[in-house]
C-alpha cells in the first residue's frame, strides 16, 4: 500500500522511535506524544487481558476513588517488601520467606540475573530479550535455537541433551514462550527439571501461564509444586499481562529463602508503589479472584477463536499459541516493519515487529488478542490490507 506524503513523514518518525526503543517497542504514550497526528485505535502490541483491566478498574473506583482513599495510597509509603509478600503468600499457598515482590517482573529478572547468575546461562531463542540483555557482562549467554520447522516448540529430549552438553550454571524457560506462545505441558516441563539436577538455577518465567490450558475447561495451571519439589527452581511472574495492569508495575519471584534474604538485604525494601500494594491485597481476596477466573476463561476462549480466524487468512501463517498473542509469519509482504507501519498508519492498529528478536527474521510479527470487538476490527483490517495488495 502506498503512503501519502504526510503518512511517509509519520512512518519515518515511527522508525526513529522504534530504533530508540531498541529490542522493545515504544509505548502508545510515547508514540502519541511524539506524533500527535497519529491515531491509535487498538493496542495489539502490548500484552494484556482487557477484561481483567475492566475488573480492576471497577474495584479501584469502588474502593479508592469513590471513597477518596486514593489519597492515602498516593500520599503515604507502601508497606515493605516482606509485608506485601506475606499477604500474597497466603493467596499463592507458599512460604512468605520464599517470595520476593518486584516493581514489575522486569525488576525480578534483573535482580536474579545480577545476583545469582554469574557464569553460563542458556536462553532459548526467540524469546524475551531481557534474559540475555540484562545478564552480567561476564556471564556467558548460550542460545538454544527453537526450530521454525517445529513451530518454534521446545523439543524436550534435544533440549535436555543440549543443556547436559553445555553444563550451564543457569537456564531460563518462558512458558508459554514469548513471542510465539509455545507451551510446554506440565509433565514435559517436570521431565526437563527432573533430568537437570546439576543446573544451579532453573528459571521458569510463568508470566503468560494464566492464558495456557491443558483441558477443555481451561483449568488454572500452577507451578508451585515444581518449586516445592525441586530446590533449583526459580519462578518469575508478571501480573501485567493476565490482570491488565502494566502501568502499576507488579510482579514477583518465588525462590529459595536464602536468595530472597539476599535480595531484601541488598536494597529492595520499598520497591513497590501504593497502587501495586492495593492490587496485591485485592488479589488476596476470594471475591476478586473468583470474578477474575470468569474473565480469564472468557478471554482464553475468545483468544483461541481469534487465532482460528487469523489462520483463515491465506497470506498469514499463525504459529500455535497458548498465550494471549500469536507469532505470525507474513507470507506476502517484504518486511515486518513496513507491514506494522501500514497497520498503524492506515488502520490505527499497533502491532509488534519481530525483526529485532534474536532467532527471527523480518517476516514475523507478534499480534496480541484484545476484546472481541477489537479482534473483529483487526480481522477486518487484515482482510482489507491484503485485498489492496
Amino acid at each position: 500500500m502506498q503512503f501519502t506524503k504526510e503518512q511517509r513523514v509519520i512512518a519515518e518518525k515511527i522508525k526513529t522511535l522504534k530504533h530508540a526503543a531498541g529490542s522493545h517497542s515504544p509505548s502508545i504514550l510515547t508514540l502519541t506524544q511524539q506524533i500527535p497526528n497519529l491515531n491509535i485505535n487498538i493496542d495489539a502490541c502490548f500484552l494484556s487481558n482487557p477484561y481483567a483491566t475492566d475488573l480492576f478498574m471497577d474495584y479501584m473506583k469502588h474502593d479508592l476513588i469513590s471513597t477518596q482513599s486514593i489519597r492515602n495510597v498516593l500520599e503515604f509509603y507502601p508497606s515493605q517488601n516482606g509485608v506485601i509478600a506475606e499477604i500474597l503468600a497466603q493467596r499463592l499457598g507458599i512460604d512468605k520467606e520464599c517470595l520476593f515482590i518486584g516493581n514489575g517482573a522486569i525488576e525480578v529478572i534483573q535482580a536474579i540475573l545480577h545476583n545469582f547468575v554469574q557464569h553460563k546461562i542458556i536462553v532459548n531463542i526467540p524469546t524475551f530479550s531481557s534474559y540475555y540483555e540484562f545478564s552480567n557482562a561476564k556471564t556467558e549467554v548460550v542460545f538454544y535455537q527453537l526450530e521454525k520447522d517445529k513451530n518454534f516448540m521446545l523439543d524436550v529430549s534435544s533440549y535436555i541433551e543440549f543443556v547436559k552438553t553445555q553444563k550451564p550454571q543457569s537456564i531460563v524457560i518462558i512458558n508459554p514462550n514469548n513471542p510465539n506462545g509455545g507451551y510446554i505441558p506440565y509433565e514435559d516441563l517436570r521431565t526437563i527439571i527432573a533430568n537437570l539436577p546439576e543446573v544451579e538455577n532453573i528459571i521458569i518465567d510463568e508470566s503468560f501461564l494464566h492464558f495456557a490450558f491443558e483441558d477443555d475447561e481451561h483449568k488454572f495451571i500452577s507451578y508451585k509444586t515444581l518449586f516445592s519439589e525441586f530446590p533449583n527452581v526459580i519462578l518469575i511472574k508478571s501480573m501485567s499481562k493476565d490482570f491488565g495492569i502494566a502501568g502499576i508495575r507488579a510482579g514477583y519471584g518465588i525462590m529459595a529463602k536464602d536468595k530472597v534474604s539476599k535480595l531484601l538485604n541488598n536494597g529492595y525494601l520499598w520497591n513497590s508503589n501504593g497502587l501495586s500494594e492495593y492490587f496485591f491485597r485485592l488479589y488476596a481476596q476470594d471475591t476478586f479472584t473468583n470474578k477474575y477466573e470468569s474473565v480469564r476463561k472468557l478471554y482464553i476462549q475468545q483468544t483461541q477463536d481469534f487465532f482460528m480466524r487469523l489462520s483463515e487468512i491465506p497470506q498469514l501463517k499463525i504459529y500455535p499459541s497458548k498465550a494471549n498473542f500469536a507469532l505470525i509469519e507474513i507470507l506476502d509482504w517484504k518486511e515486518d516493519l513496513d507491514f506494522v507501519m501500514t497497520m498503524l498508519i492506515k488502520y490505527g492498529i499497533y502491532i509488534r515487529t519481530c525483526s529485532d528478536k534474536v532467532g527471527l527474521d523480518e517476516s514475523f510479527i507478534r499480534l496480541a488478542s484484545r476484546s472481541k470487538s477489537e479482534n473483529d476490527q483487526i480481522i477486518q483490517a487484515l482482510t482489507d490490507v491484503f485485498w489492496h495488495t
